[in-house]
Formats: C-alpha cells, sequence, structure tokens
C-alpha cells in the first residue's frame, strides 16, 4: 500500500445526533479547564507571597495543564462537528507531541513537587539555601527540556516509517497506535518508547515514592502540630499524583499492555482520563487546600467583597 499521508479518526464515524451532545460537553469542560487553571496561574503570578518554590511548581502544573488541552480539545471539537475526520501525517505527530509531552511534564512537575516537600519538611532550616530562584529555575526548565527532546527524537523515528494502513481507532493522534500501522520493522521505536516510559515517568514516579516515603518516616518523629502541617501541604500532591498515575495507567495498559473487550465508550473515556480529569481536579483540589491560592481566587472572582 502507498504511505499513507493521511490518517482518519474511525471512532468518530456514525456518531449520529450525539456527536451535538458531546460536542456541548467536552466544549463545557474545555471552557471550565481554561478558566480553573487560568485562575491558580494569575492568582500565584499578582500575589508576592506566593512567589514560593511551592506555588510556582503549582502555577508550572496549570501552565501544563493548558498546554496539553490545547492540543487535544480545539482538534476533537473540530471533528466531532466535522463530516471529515482525517489529519495529515504532520498535524498528527505534531498533535501526538503536544499530548505525551504534557503528559511526561506533569510526572516531571510532580517530581519537582515532591523534592520540595522533601527539602522544605526534612530540612527547613537550610531548605532556601537549597531552593534557591536560581536552582529552581534551572530544575523546571531541564525537567521540562528533556522530555521534550525525547519525544521529539521518538517523533522523527515515527516519521521516516513507511505507513501500511491510515485508519486509527482513536479520537487523537497515539503515537503508538501511529506505529502500529507500519509495514516495517517498528523494534526501535517500540524499545524506545519503553525507553521514554521509564525515563519520564516510572522514575520520576519511584522518586516521588521515595520523597514522601522519607517525609512520613519524618512526620511520625514530629509533633502533632509540625505533622498537620506537613500533611496540609502534602496531601494535595498526593491527591493529584494518585488521579494522574490511574490515568496514564489506564492509557498504557489499553494501548501497549493488553486487549481488553471493553464498550466502546469506557475504553476511549479510560484513554482519555489523562487528558481530561487531571486539568479539571488539579485546580480544584489546589484551590479547596490551599488557604492561601484560595483567598486569592476568591478576590480575584469579588474583588469588591
Amino acid at each position: 500500500m502507498e504511505n499513507a499521508t493521511h490518517f482518519y479518526f474511525m471512532l468518530f464515524e456514525n456518531l449520529g445526533h450525539i456527536r451535538y451532545s458531546l460536542f456541548s460537553l467536552g466544549f463545557i469542560l474545555y471552557c471550565a479547564i481554561i478558566f480553573f487553571n487560568v485562575l491558580i496561574i494569575l492568582a500565584i503570578f499578582l500575589e508576592r507571597t506566593l512567589h514560593q518554590p511551592m506555588y510556582i511548581l503549582i502555577s508550572c502544573l496549570s501552565v501544563n495543564s493548558v498546554f496539553g488541552t490545547a492540543g487535544f480539545f480545539p482538534r476533537v471539537l473540530t471533528d466531532l462537528l466535522s463530516d471529515i475526520h482525517s489529519i495529515s501525517r504532520e498535524a498528527c505527530f505534531f498533535q501526538s507531541f503536544v499530548i505525551f509531552t504534557y503528559a511526561a511534564n506533569e510526572y516531571t512537575i510532580l517530581m519537582l513537587m515532591a523534592f520540595d516537600r522533601f527539602a522544605a519538611i526534612g530540612k527547613p532550616l537550610q531548605y532556601h539555601n537549597i531552593i534557591t530562584p536560581r536552582f529552581l529555575t534551572i530544575l523546571i526548565v531541564v525537567n521540562l527540556a528533556y522530555p521534550m527532546i525525547l519525544l521529539g527524537i521518538a517523533g522523527l523515528l515515527t516519521t521516516k516509517l513507511t505507513m501500511c494502513g491510515n485508519k486509527l481507532f482513536k479520537v487523537y493522534c497515539h503515537s503508538y497506535e501511529v506505529v502500529k500501522l507500519s509495514c516495517e520493522n517498528t523494534v526501535v521505536n517500540n524499545v524506545f518508547g519503553m525507553f521514554i516510559i521509564i525515563v519520564t515517568s516510572v522514575i520520576p514516579l519511584c522518586l516521588i515514592l521515595y520523597s514522601y516515603l522519607k517525609i512520613l518516616i519524618i512526620c511520625q518523629r514530629s509533633s502533632s502540630q509540625f505533622k498537620g502541617k506537613a500533611y496540609q501541604t502534602c496531601i494535595p500532591h498526593i491527591v493529584v499524583l494518585l488521579n494522574f498515575s490511574v490515568a496514564v495507567i489506564s492509557d498504557v495498559t489499553l494501548s501497549r499492555v493488553v486487549t481488553l473487550n471493553l464498550p466502546v465508550g469506557l475504553s476511549v473515556f479510560l484513554s482519555l482520563e489523562f487528558l481530561i480529569i487531571p486539568p479539571i481536579l488539579n485546580p480544584l483540589v489546589y484551590a479547596l487546600n490551599l488557604p492561601d491560592i484560595r483567598k486569592k481566587i476568591i478576590y480575584l472572582i469579588n474583588p469588591f467583597k
């Protein structure tokens, strides 16, 4: 078969009038994601007392959510209203790059958050000497850059493949699903893909768990007041981590590990969970659990109160 120049999203076929309901739901969800995350970003940016490492990293998480969902929602909403559900190779590879960069950056940001909390709780007297503004900037740049570089290399490897199929049973360009359409040997792509998963997800997750385990050990030896304050700042991060990890595991399991005979609707939801639930849940978790952010958001919404 001639090398495909376009891919077709097959799951949009035969949706009938339900596509208008899905469009309305998706549009409302996307607007809510943008609204809540921009509120978090503005609250931290405008309030000087929130210019601290923990809050800066929270704002990075919100920026990443806006970035990742921008690579998904506009395209899927357009496809829901369109009668033609094709995407060029170039646009497909770019969408895949944006979405998986978002996923990788989410873990690296959560890893920096865990390191920040470990430094603040484990070494409170040396904290400001450890997490300096310059050091924090270097950490953020490095941890956001290396997943982009790795995913860029993976994208280049995929572009060199000859495609013998053009039907994607996803609602967005999933890099592994695209690779499976190739009629060439894809061992290099698969091995490099697993390497990316290990260095951008598995290793950061292990470091996160190690950091929180050390924090738990420190808290067990500390006073009730110290323990309560530590838990107040750590629990929101742990909730966000668990939420995102479950979503990522669902996607990886469905695409790489096993083939499950699930209803199409459930399968699509599980594969999209990491793009839908964390971006809307994260700002709510932080706004509800961290008083300093909550106060600033209330002021932004109602400055005359």
